[in-house]
């Protein structure tokens, strides 16, 4: 079998207002998608989601210069995508065309992906827990408790599992560590004993505030404290020190030279690498080194956008050492969680012909080979690419 043909499709869709959404200092007025396919000369076709943070149109001219090296090669070869060079742009080319492979091998091999993927003598998760990720609509100077009310709704739908942001700037409404753990509080009030609960810091905070937040979420219970800080290893690790919640991080990472000294440090307490940003292969090198020589740290993945990354997320957190074969269990920071984008809009499915089952709260792995999924028709006349950067500044 031979690689033919390889091609990027560069997809945006303009959120409704109400579905626009804001965080720190940025406005999102759109959803983007960046769509690789691969074509072989039997009429097999692999498809991937590679991270649109990198930027559509960018990402296809990566993919542009890599297809001479890669049309006529068996899509089996392991040698075929470049090195990443912790190179978030580059890379995430890489990992379009990584997922898109083993999407391809499975339907090659009439297996899916999480099939190939798990070690010899394991089983694969067949149902994967849902966290409901957003928190990302609520306003400090108009109705913060907003977040509150979000929270309730995605615990209504039956997701077990929530995390939310910081809100807009705090220096633009004066907000302070005392009122943010007020609203972090109402939210645990109405919702913590339905779903587990996780901050997103956004590298946003300092130390200082970052341990005070932490010790608060700790006392309350909460899931784990994402990115709270700048990336800096001794920091994570000192604020991993002082709690017993999870801090986590690592969703920019595509190498695992980045991620060594956070792991060494003892700075992550839950690892979080993106099969679109960093490849499906990556993400398997973490999660095995995570779990084999540091102590069983879980792996749940960042998975910010569209429903096709979600499925190469999925079956690589499927087949990660240490699972069961069932489904994930409940419980916090637990292996086996997928985080699910509440704000990507229609584009998050509907790039798919058939959108995979969630039931209860859990995405269930469709028995198909590779990712288990397919394109819809014509998604580039139905979602012409919008120019332009995914987030606009805002100010005050």
């Amino acid at each position: 079998m031979k690689i033919t043909a390889i091609r990027t499709l560069s997809l945006s869709r303009t959120h409704e207002p109400e579905r626009q959404w804001q965080s720190a200092t940025f406005h999102v007025p759109k959803a983007d998608c960046s769509i690789c396919i691969i074509e072989t000369d039997e009429g097999l076709q692999g498809i991937a989601e590679p991270c649109a943070y990198g930027v559509p149109p960018d990402i296809a001219a990566r993919i542009e210069q890599l297809k001479p090296g890669l049309i006529g090669r068996d899509p089996r070869d392991e040698d075929l995508i470049p090195a990443n060079k912790a190179v978030r742009a580059n890379d995430i080319a890489n990992a379009g065309l990584n997922c898109a492979l083993w999407d391809l091998r499975g339907k090659i091999a009439d297996k899916t992906t999480a099939e190939l993927l798990v070690a010899e003598g394991q089983q694969p998760l067949r149902r994967l827990r849902l966290y409901a990720s957003s928190g990302v609509g609520y306003d400090w100077d108009n109705r913060p408790e907003s977040v509150v009310e979000e929270a309730i709704s995605y615990a209504e739908e039956g997701l077990t599992a929530y995390k939310m942001r910081l809100g807009t700037h705090w220096a633009w409404s004066n907000v302070t560590v005392d009122r943010f753990l007020t609203l972090a509080r109402q939210v645990h009030e109405a919702v913590g004993e339905r779903m587990d609960l996780a901050l997103d810091g956004n590298c946003r905070l300092s130390i200082e505030e970052a341990l005070l937040i932490a010790e608060a979420l700790d006392d309350m219970g909460w899931a784990w404290f994402e990115e709270p800080v700048e990336r800096v290893p001794a920091d994570y690790a000192r604020l991993n020190e002082a709690v017993s919640i999870p801090v986590t991080g690592g969703e920019p990472f595509t190498t695992w030279a980045q991620f060594e000294p956070f792991m060494a440090a003892g700075a992550f307490g839950v690892v979080q690498p993106d099969a679109g940003v960093c490849g499906i292969d990556l993400c398997m090198e973490v999660g095995r080194k995570a779990h084999a020589n540091y102590g069983g740290i879980p792996l749940i993945p960042h998975n910010w956008h569209n429903g096709l990354m979600t499925m190469a997320n999925a079956h690589m957190v499927a087949a990660l050492p240490g699972i069961d074969g069932r489904e994930s269990l409940p419980g916090k920071a637990a292996s086996g969680m997928l985080e699910l984008n509440m704000r990507q809009g229609p584009l998050q499915w509907e790039i798919l012909r058939e959108k995979p089952a969630i039931e209860d709260g859990y995405l269930v792995l469709p028995d198909a080979p590779g990712l288990g999924v397919e394109l819809a028709d014509d998604l580039e006349t139905r979602f012409p690419y919008i120019e332009g950067p995914w987030g606009t500044p805002m100010q005050r």
